[in-house]
């Protein structure tokens, strides 16, 4: 099935966020296309449906890990950036004269 297959010219049934990357609810929303403009008699096959869902289910899983470790990533860069700070900051011991 092609995509124009489930689109209207004046108002498309699905439509990509801006250029963004699908998320959980457009791959719903185009499910929900693709099985209302299937021909009864040729249905999609089941395993292929459920392959695609495992794989968009492993796929958002991997989003929202790379998410996270972009987020401690930039409190780690932040952190680091603040010992080297507080490192600037702090005047060097100054050394002791030997006692005799």
């Amino acid at each position: 099935m092609s995509v124009n297959s489930i689109t209207n010219n004046s108002n498309p049934v699905f439509q990509p966020k801006g250029g963004k990357q699908m998320d959980q609810g457009d791959f719903m929303r185009l499910m929900t296309a693709q099985l209302s403009q299937q021909d009864p008699f040729n249905p999609v096959d089941n395993q292929q449906m459920v392959a695609q869902m495992a794989q968009f289910s492993s796929l958002a899983g991997i989003s929202e890990t790379n998410t996270v470790l972009s987020k401690i990533s930039e409190q780690l860069t932040a952190q680091t950036q603040l010992l080297k700070d507080i490192k600037a900051a702090t005047p060097a011991p100054t050394p002791t004269p030997p006692t005799t």
